[in-house]
């Protein structure tokens, strides 16, 4: 029985699929949106026949005229492929082929397999995916150090468990959020890497027949190398799993970065100002301004992390070479891509608008519960073992609390009674810009460190910028 229409089998068979096996079975409502790199995956096979002498070179001209304008009309009229019936995109392609071309178009996949092309198409939408999210992730990072550099010097209340704990500047919280997002554009760009093997040649599994100079293909499609072992070239998913841990770190990031805006946007912070441009009202409560940007962006989290799940669980166990399982590899990764990046360019967005309450965050690193660290350590400079001053300021803080005044407002001779220590200068060694200044260790939160720090992250936006203008 010879099959319809975008089907690629059937010779031995004498009956049709069942119809809704059939609609199982198609994976062309997703794997369309490989098109692109299917039809440059054609061209390139299309002049490697040449060389191996099972195409003219009036052929090869004739089928990349045909893929154009399949590629055209593809562009220009989105609804038709919304009206196609294949089982997948590499028989939607060959079955415009060969009505274009007749039996010509079928000689295309002579010496090939759907298995070699997927891992390629694949491959080159890893690699175009993720080099365009390094570069909204370069946005997003120019907008943290653009934030901090505009309030450079403003300090704020750090914290850990939510409970104020040091002070810091402004500058320096915003700068933590871009060294994660730095990590995570090497991350997309170790994913770009991984995929950067041509599979083709390798046929369904053992290889092909056909003399094909793989490297020339390999150097057509703009990959750097070729894939190793032909049974594995097939099988490997690898370099998607790479991409989508990739993705879910960096949504991680961008969760953590939304936890903190959306609390310091909050009322009982008041530190930062939400943007109307990426914020929403309430549909019963008229003065409300939600961070739902932000929220949304926390949100998407659990969908990338499970879409990094999902496929791990389907590669575990399977046997070597292809399997029909590996169909599921596309629709999370292309779920993951288009949340992140979305998700990403918002972030940018949102960071670039938001206000900041200068303010507040002067109020906040005033108090004086930040500097008992800076008073123990004035204590361990006059000898006292750390151990200790912790102690002794610990039972401070408690007796300014008994007190019903701050901690620094308790009389000399009180502090005196705790520790002989204290002397009449510690008020000038323990305040909020002495205890600032003091942590000038590199990625530190001093004024030079910081500014060191904008300025390692203006390197590495510059150097990430000439590494894309290269690829």
């Amino acid at each position: 029985m010879t099959m319809g229409k975008g089907t690629l089998w059937g010779g031995r068979f004498e009956g049709a699929p069942d119809e809704a096996f059939r609609r199982f079975d198609s994976s062309f409502a997703f794997d369309r949106r490989l098109l692109p790199y299917e039809l440059a995956v054609d061209r390139a096979w299309a002049l490697g026949l040449v060389e191996a002498g099972i195409l003219s070179r009036e052929e090869a001209g004739r089928i990349a005229k045909a893929l154009e304008e399949i590629g055209l009309r593809a562009e220009t009229d989105p609804g038709w492929l919304d009206r196609v019936e294949a089982e997948d995109l590499h028989g939607f392609v060959e079955g415009e082929l060969v009505e274009r071309l007749g039996p010509l178009g079928a000689k295309l996949h002579t010496g090939r397999s759907r298995n070699e092309m997927i891992a390629a198409d694949l491959r080159l939408f890893v690699k175009a995916a993720a080099r365009s999210l390094r570069g909204r992730v370069g946005t997003l990072v120019a907008a943290l150090a653009t934030q901090a550099d505009c309030h450079f010097g403003l300090p704020m209340a750090g914290m850990t468990h939510l409970q104020h704990a040091q002070p810091i500047l402004f500058s320096h919280f915003l700068l933590s959020h871009a060294e994660g997002f730095e990590r995570d554009a090497d991350r997309l760009l170790a994913a770009v890497r991984s995929a950067d093997f041509c599979p083709l040649g390798a046929g369904a599994f053992a290889g092909s027949t056909l003399p094909v100079d793989r490297a020339k293909l390999a150097r057509e499609l703009g990959f750097g190398a070729i894939t190793g072992n032909s049974l594995d070239a097939v099988g490997d998913r690898d370099f998607a799993l790479e991409c989508l841990f990739a993705l879910a770190l960096l949504a991680i990031h961008l969760s953590r970065l939304a936890g903190d805006f959306i609390l310091l946007a909050s009322p009982e912070f008041g530190s930062l100002v939400l943007p109307d441009a990426f914020s929403t009202g309430s549909s019963m409560m008229p003065q409300k301004k939600n961070p739902d940007a932000w929220e949304l962006i926390r949100g998407k989290t659990g969908r990338v992390a499970g879409a990094l799940f999902a496929l791990l669980v389907t590669l575990k166990g399977l046997p070597s070479s292809y399997q029909r399982d590996l169909q599921e590899d596309k629709e999370p990764l292309f779920d993951a891509y288009d949340h992140v990046s979305a998700a990403t360019e918002i972030a940018a967005g949102a960071v670039a608008a938001t206000g900041v309450n200068a303010e507040r965050l002067r109020a906040g690193a005033a108090d004086p519960a930040l500097l008992a660290t800076d008073a123990a350590d004035y204590l361990v400079a006059r000898g006292l073992p750390f151990r200790q001053a912790h102690e002794v300021v610990g039972a401070l803080v408690k007796e300014g609390e008994r007190r019903g005044v701050a901690w620094n407002e308790l009389p000399l001779d009180v502090m005196r009674q705790f520790s002989p220590v204290f002397e009449p200068d510690w008020q000038r060694a323990v305040t909020l810009e002495a205890a600032i200044e003091r942590r000038s260790l590199p990625g530190g939160t001093a004024p030079a460190a910081v500014r060191a720090q904008i300025e390692s992250c203006r390197a590495w936006l510059a150097r990430q910028a000439a590494e894309d203008a290269g690829a």
